[in-house]
């Protein structure tokens, strides 16, 4: 069909039949309906008109749904130009949580209880060990970030922490361990897996917890007490990164990884009438890129797995950088660092203004004569969407 498709195209041709075949959820139809009208009319024309030629300027809105490949990068401009005036002169590290294989299935089942328990299990990981003497004794800062999905699209639950890499202690003085991560890995892993499997069992003893599909056997007291097992048989490998080069490249790196979705328009390399071809990391093979061919229904199937629950938070901030703490806690640790503080840019700004310093484009300029554009003093404009793209 078309070598140059996106995301948006996918669904539109493969979306209704899944519909019609499988269960999905209500927050998993309004991705789609989102992802489907997307800068297509449905959500409202704006019509400008040139005061000096009189050129007209039609503008689709965008849908702004956080699953939306197109919807991503103005608001991940926005967070991250934020987040400069928490950032500090001192090491950080990027750290990631992740959970054996085998407890996808209860995961996917329980997706808000078991995604809340590994930012639970993380964060209070990192505080306790960070706290103790014998590895820094300080309160530290981090950012947690979920993802849901690996490289092939495949469900992969895991956190990436951003992890400042000095704190303040009880006399308020700043303790850092320079560019050596002050945790021992092999400690992370025990004591990250101890507080997942705690909480999980006590969602468990609770009767909070769902069984659907593959992750039905685990109803059987006798079935889940071996999976139980079998996950503290194994060792839980938590990743981490070498310290970052400065704190501009935090403030670049967090971009990479705040408003990412499960795949975007540019890996999508095919589609045809039953197909669709899109780039992977194949991470068997020393993270070499490879193209792979699934069925459409697969690929959506593949896609919504990862809409997260409604109203769920994948951002979380802790410690030094939580709300309550960073707006004293941050600056006291400035001025005893003797660091800088990196303002925002985009603070107070417009949209315009923004998409004007960011992308060198001013869109209250006419792109023919260079004229003023005035929005037209007409009501909104809205296309109706087909029925199938009805959420």
């Amino acid at each position: 069909m078309s070598k140059d498709c996106t995301i948006q195209d996918v669904f539109h041709h493969f979306y209704p039949s899944f519909e019609s075949t499988h269960s999905i959820s209500p927050a998993q139809r309004k991705a789609a309906y989102h992802i489907m009208n997307c800068k297509t009319g449905a959500f409202g024309v704006n019509v400008s008109v040139c005061e000096d030629c009189g050129c007209i300027s039609v503008h689709y809105n965008s849908c702004r749904d956080r699953c939306c490949p197109m919807c991503q990068e103005f608001p991940k401009e926005k967070w991250v130009d934020a987040r400069r005036e928490d950032i500090l002169d001192a090491p950080y590290f990027h750290v990631v949580f992740t959970v054996p294989e085998e407890l996808n299935p209860i995961i996917y089942s329980n997706q808000k209880f078991l995604y809340t328990a590994l930012y639970h299990a993380a964060s209070d990981t990192l505080s306790e060990l960070a706290a103790d003497s014998k590895y820094l004794g300080t309160d530290i800062g981090y950012i947690c970030i979920l993802h849901t999905w690996g490289s092939t699209m495949n469900f992969h639950p895991h956190i990436h922490a951003i992890v400042l890499g000095g704190g303040l202690d009880v006399k308020n003085h700043w303790k850092d361990n320079g560019k050596d991560f002050f945790l021992p890995i092999k400690v992370i892993s025990k004591t990250f897996r101890g507080k997942y499997m705690a909480e999980l069992k006590q969602l468990w003893e609770n009767d909070r917890l769902e069984f659907h599909g593959s992750a039905a056997p685990y109803k059987n007291y006798y079935t889940f007490k071996e999976l139980l097992n079998t996950c503290y048989a194994k060792e839980w490998i938590p990743y981490c990164k070498k310290p970052f080069d400065g704190a501009e490249s935090v403030i670049r790196y967090l971009g990479k990884y705040t408003h990412r979705i499960a795949i975007s328009n540019y890996r999508i390399k095919d589609m045809t009438e039953s197909t669709v071809t899109f780039s992977a990391k194949d991470y068997k093979n020393q993270g070499l890129w490879k193209e792979i061919t699934i069925s459409g229904e697969e690929f959506i199937r593949r896609f919504l797995m990862h809409v997260p629950p409604k109203r769920f938070v994948r951002i979380r901030h802790y410690g030094l950088l939580s709300s309550r703490n960073k707006k004293k806690k941050i600056t006291l640790c400035r001025n005893i660092l003797g660091c800088k503080k990196y303002i925002s840019k985009l603070k107070d700004m417009d949209a315009p203004a923004i998409i004007r310093l960011l992308y060198n484009k001013d869109i209250c300029k006419c792109s023919s004569c260079g004229g003023k554009i005035i929005p037209l003093p007409t009501e909104q404009h809205f296309i109706k969407p087909k029925p199938h793209m009805l959420c």
